[in-house]
């Protein structure tokens, strides 16, 4: 079990787990404790953040080093998804990589290329490996998490159109849906671009005070479920995709507050590739929040973006000129730390 960014997870080997996908995620399942909302007999953590699973096995293809699979389960409901990837918990994937001796470490630092199953895509994770150990200990801080860590640089590469085939997925930078006016757009993750204030939001609501609006949950699943079958995802009704991110003038000294739920559920921070898929749409001319943008010094790739704990920064650079607009490339700092290694023992 690993604490990857924002997220928790259950970490395989690919060769430790049913070969069968249906049995491998009854396994997984009965090991996470779900259906449950408390996920009392499992390892799950009761939140979608923390019933998250990663499998990594040596890489098919020789562009990479390993394989990931991510797959997310529900909570009170036996479900489990590999429709989307998961940039959080993608930052412990390197050094279980390097732990499990699928990847030989370096001697001051280890450079992971990881296929990201999901949606085809690559990704290089970098980090610190000194005398050949995973050096979990560092002085890098993020939001959502207490205390420092080492850092875990993540570099993407092939993530535009990571589950639609299309960085603008409906064929145009904005879409109306319902009257409320909206981006769609995937470069890593398939995300619903909107401002925050077309929800009745000021992109400054806690945690809690959005988690208790029952008519917000209502209006971001109708929002998003009909934006799931205009992006070519069909009925996403049960699915964790699309995310929907809302955006708003920062507050906090950033350069943009969002809100983002999972997928009504809102989001104590923001998913990593969520953050990515929402800044490259806010780039490009006519997107929902690109207003907010006109703010910006000229060339910025940085972009510190607000949640509701705090600060993510995510680097972005797209040719907002071509036709269609693409993205060039994308990143982002995380921390990972393994919380333990051992055998666990499924519900019967």
């Amino acid at each position: 079990m690993m604490r990857a960014g924002t997220s928790r997870g259950l970490f395989f080997e690919g060769r430790d787990l049913p070969a069968d996908p249906a049995a491998r995620d009854d396994l997984l399942l009965r090991l996470m404790g779900t259906p449950d909302p408390r996920q009392i007999d499992g390892l799950g953590g009761a939140t979608s953040l923390t019933s998250k699973v990663a499998v990594v096995s040596p890489s098919q293809s020789p562009d990479a080093d390993v394989d990931y699979l991510f797959l997310q389960l529900g909570v009170d409901e036996a479900l489990v998804s590999d429709r989307q990837n998961c940039g959080n918990i993608l930052a412990g994937v390197g050094p279980f990589a390097v732990e499990r001796g699928l990847v030989p470490a370096g001697e001051d630092e280890t450079s992971v290329r990881i296929r990201m199953v999901n949606s085809g895509s690559t990704a290089e994770a970098v980090f610190p490996t000194p005398g050949g150990v995973v050096e979990y200990r560092g002085d890098v801080e993020i939001a959502g998490v207490p205390g420092t860590a080492a850092p875990v640089v993540l570099n993407f590469t092939d993530t535009e159109g990571s589950a639609t085939g299309s960085l603008l997925p409906t064929g145009s930078v904005r879409d109306s849906i319902d009257g409320v006016e909206v981006t769609c757009v995937d470069n890593g993750m398939p995300v619903v671009l909107v401002d925050a204030a077309s929800l009745g939001l000021t992109g400054r609501e806690s945690h809690d005070e959005l988690a208790g609006d029952e008519d917000l949950a209502r209006r971001v699943d109708e929002l998003r479920t009909k934006a799931g079958a205009l992006m070519g995802l069909g009925d996403v009704t049960g699915s964790s995709v699309p995310k929907t991110v809302a955006v708003a003038p920062p507050a906090d000294g950033g350069q943009v507050a969002t809100r983002s739920f999972i997928p009504v559920t809102p989001h104590s921070s923001i998913g990593v590739l969520a953050a990515v898929s929402a800044v490259t749409g806010m780039l490009l001319e006519g997107a929902v929040g690109h207003e907010i943008t006109r703010g910006w010094e000229p060339g910025r790739t940085r972009v510190d973006v607000e949640h509701p704990t705090g600060h993510l920064l995510v680097d972005v650079e797209v040719d907002a000129g071509a036709s269609p607009p693409r993205a060039l490339r994308s990143g982002v700092v995380r921390t990972a730390r393994t919380l333990f290694d051992g055998t666990a023992f499924p519900r019967a």
